[in-house]
């Protein structure tokens, strides 16, 4: 079944670029019951309405493109991914930039647990101003909305791993949480151990 678009057009931005040391590969490339992690997170934001896509590559950006089936996401290689996601996160909102979308959902690579249904909820919030993340009880996470007159000063801020969280203290009066401990799960996968199934990413 076709995915059902948000009502205002609204990017999704999948952050795929990073060499994954404790895990021992990129986590791009980290088969999780038969589907690449970062075909998972671009089927995330897909099915969660969001148009267009960014897909944002950096470590095996060539194997990455060689195995996941990336079809409906624009693709871009980072070449500065081993200063941290920050520099990810600053090249994926560059290529938005010339897009009429009014906001952006920013999906990790390593977070299989967050569904379209997760992004769908965020996506719904989206105005040029808006500000939200998942909340999962009393943790804050991912999924993350930035509306477009937020992405100057997000990638302004974004270095290092830091990513948009030092924006988001910056704007704490204006962030709202929304619960999507219901419907998703925060948790990331860090090592092999948190990998439930084919770790090794054959097939």
């Amino acid at each position: 079944m076709a995915a059902r678009r948000v009502a205002v057009p609204v990017a999704g931005l999948v952050l795929a670029a990073g060499a994954g040391r404790r895990y021992g590969r990129p986590k791009a490339l980290v088969n999780l019951d038969g589907r690449l992690l970062v075909e998972r997170a671009v089927a995330a934001a897909r099915d969660g309405g969001c148009r267009p896509l960014v897909t944002v590559l950096g470590a095996e950006a060539a194997a990455v493109r060689d195995r996941a089936d990336l079809t409906d996401t624009i693709v871009i290689d980072n070449r500065e991914w081993a200063t941290g996601m920050g520099s990810s996160l600053r090249a994926g909102l560059a290529a938005l930039q010339p897009t009429e979308a009014v906001a952006v959902v920013v999906l990790l690579v390593d977070m299989p647990g967050v569904t379209p249904e997760a992004v769908r909820r965020l996506a719904e919030l989206a105005t040029p101003d808006s500000l939200a993340m998942a909340g999962y009880g009393a943790d804050r996470g991912h999924p993350v909305l930035l509306g477009r007159a937020h992405w100057e000063g997000v990638a302004a801020l974004a270095v290092g791993d830091v990513g948009a969280r030092a924006y988001l203290r910056t704007r704490a009066t204006d962030l709202r949480i929304v619960p999507c401990g219901d419907i998703a799960a925060g948790g990331d996968i860090d090592t092999v151990s948190d990998t439930v199934s084919d770790p090794a990413g054959s097939g």
